[in-house]
């Protein structure tokens, strides 16, 4: 089981490390159940854990340019120092949480016109549909992180809230 280094300073904001290997987007979606059980927010899990897969298998195929991420080798000694880690971080700000995932590239990620028939390639779709937003950020030196916001009510739309406007942002 690929098992992930986890950072918090703040209760609220959360992240772990990734091993750049297939078992990555298991253990982010473990990570996920595991955070938003602990804030109180179960019924927000399904959505979140499917982005929170769809963007670390992102950044396995695309960032570590594998398409195979279970045979992506890991790295020992110094050039490992070298290479950014994909990171997954929930952060939460009620009444919304987070989704980030940051990854070496820095190129942004795009979606690609639905082919039906294709075994990839719907992703960004799933994200844009299951996320009220998403967006992505280049990093200072290398890298980007891929974020999607999800609102924290389990019952659906509230008079308060908007729908989703499945806008995908870029900002530099």
């Amino acid at each position: 089981m690929s098992t992930g280094t986890v950072l918090a300073t703040d209760p609220h904001v959360v992240s772990c490390t990734l091993a750049p290997r297939f078992e990555a987007v298991r253990t982010a979606r473990e990570f996920t159940r595991r955070t938003l059980d602990g804030w109180g927010l179960a019924e927000i899990f399904d959505d979140v854990a499917l982005v929170a897969s769809e963007l670390v298998t992102n950044a396995l195929r695309h960032a570590l340019g594998q398409s195979e991420p279970s045979r992506v080798p890991l790295r020992n000694g110094p050039q490992a120092a070298e290479i950014l880690p994909i990171r997954i971080s929930l952060v939460h700000r009620s009444p919304q949480v987070v989704c980030a995932v940051s990854d070496p590239s820095s190129t942004g990620p795009v979606a690609r016109e639905a082919d039906f028939v294709a075994e990839s390639g719907r992703g960004l779709h799933l994200v844009d549909s299951f996320s009220r937003s998403w967006g992505w950020h280049p990093l200072a030196g290398a890298g980007k992180v891929v974020w999607a916001l999800f609102d924290a009510h389990a019952a659906g739309p509230g008079p308060e809230q908007l729908p989703n406007p499945g806008r995908h942002r870029r900002s530099a």
